[in-house]
């Protein structure tokens, strides 16, 4: 059964838009994403599903393992570890960012952690590796694993430096969804991101993300580039007490990098918003019940309503309940029975799970025979 929406308030509130793609950004990169930090939720995809060669843009995930050891307490931002030949050589003495590390010297994971934040070294990724799973392989395991836990279902690691590697992608909208959970859950490790520069054995290296000191509220968060997969960057900034998080790859050199972001960054302020259609428990509507003590369920949202997309109203765009009714009875209250639908044109349509408000019991004996000559009599 498919019911127009009545309630004048929610259809009201349908004022703000959703992604429109076609009508919105033109960008010379690719696989966009742009993301409201608090809530998660897409304001603008253009490839963003689509997994990609993410670079260095996967040391997000190579940080995030080694938040959780700190956080467990396997390890101390003071625990020293050895700096391997292998480290060394493909790290150190690579064409690769690194932070000039020493071979077999003792460097501290604080150390480790601020060359991969702030200057992509991959010596300090294998360091970080080996020093706290044995090998490389071994913390690969587990990045794709904590890849699996956190739902983002395009990701496959093979190396934690994001070298080249042809089984080695991630979507940039789980790329935005990474970057999410570590501003979220580790705000301590996160303030790394925005500092400039980094010096390390007499070596003074700046931080590539050009979004820093170039655009208000910039904090984060990864740059990356390879010959396949160009010049990318996972930034984020919070401006007037919202957060958006802005992925690219694709880029054709560092200045259309910065030239991007900027421009990116600053439509996902101005350009972009999230509207809160409703709230988790709200009730949008009424479902019909057949042989209950009730004739109808008030449906209410089983989790926040939240559309994102561009800042100008697109006209059109129309919400319904839909459900396989009448419901049987009984009902128990928290039951998913329907679910509201929002379309228009040039619009794809999302989804959201209706729960029943309350419990419906089963309608008297004689309610119930009544009910079975009715439909024996006159159909359904």
């Amino acid at each position: 059964m498919r019911a127009a929406l009545s309630a004048i308030t929610f259809l009201t509130a349908l004022a703000a838009s959703s992604i429109s793609p076609a009508q919105t950004l033109q960008t010379p990169a690719s696989n966009v994403a742009i993301m409201d930090g608090a809530t998660g939720v897409l304001l603008y995809c253009d490839g963003c599903e689509t997994p990609m060669p993410p670079a260095s843009m996967s040391k997000l995930m190579t940080v995030l393992v080694v938040a959780e050891r700190l956080r467990s307490g396997q390890i101390s931002l003071d625990t020293r570890l050895q700096v391997s030949e292998n480290a060394w050589r493909h790290g150190a003495m690579s064409d690769g960012s690194h932070m000039f590390l020493e071979l077999n010297s003792e460097v501290s994971v604080r150390d480790l952690l601020a060359g991969v934040i702030v200057v992509s070294a991959n010596d300090a990724c294998i360091a970080l590796a080996e020093g706290i799973s044995g090998s490389e392989q071994s913390f690969v395991v587990e990045m794709n694993r904590q890849a699996q836990q956190l739902g983002l279902t395009s990701a496959r690691f093979r190396n934690v430096t994001g070298l080249p590697d042809p089984d080695h992608v991630i979507s940039a909208a789980d790329l935005a969804n990474l970057a999410r959970v570590l501003i979220r859950d580790y705000p301590e490790l996160y303030q790394l991101y925005s500092q400039r520069s980094f010096t390390y054995n007499n070596r003074t290296q700046q931080n590539r993300n050009p979004l820093l000191g170039a655009f208000e509220g910039a904090d984060g968060v990864k740059t990356g580039h390879t010959n396949v997969s160009g010049y990318g960057l996972v930034g984020s900034a919070m401006l007037n007490g919202q957060r958006r998080i802005i992925v690219f790859n694709g880029a054709r050199s560092m200045a259309e990098r910065r030239s991007e972001a900027l421009r990116i960054m600053n439509a996902a302020f101005h350009d972009f918003s999230i509207t809160r259609l409703a709230a988790a428990g709200d009730e949008i509507g009424q479902a019909d019940v057949r042989l209950g003590g009730r004739r109808t369920v008030p449906l209410v949202a089983s989790e926040d309503i939240l559309i994102g997309g561009p800042r100008n109203v697109q006209t059109g765009l129309s919400a319904h309940i839909v459900y396989d009714g009448p419901l049987p009875s009984p009902i128990n209250e928290g039951d998913v029975v329907a679910r509201l639908v929002i379309e228009g044109p040039g619009f794809e349509p999302q989804e959201f799970p209706l729960a029943a408000g309350r419990r419906i019991g089963r309608a008297n004996w004689f309610s119930r025979a009544w009910e079975g000559l009715r439909l024996t009599l006159f159909g359904p």
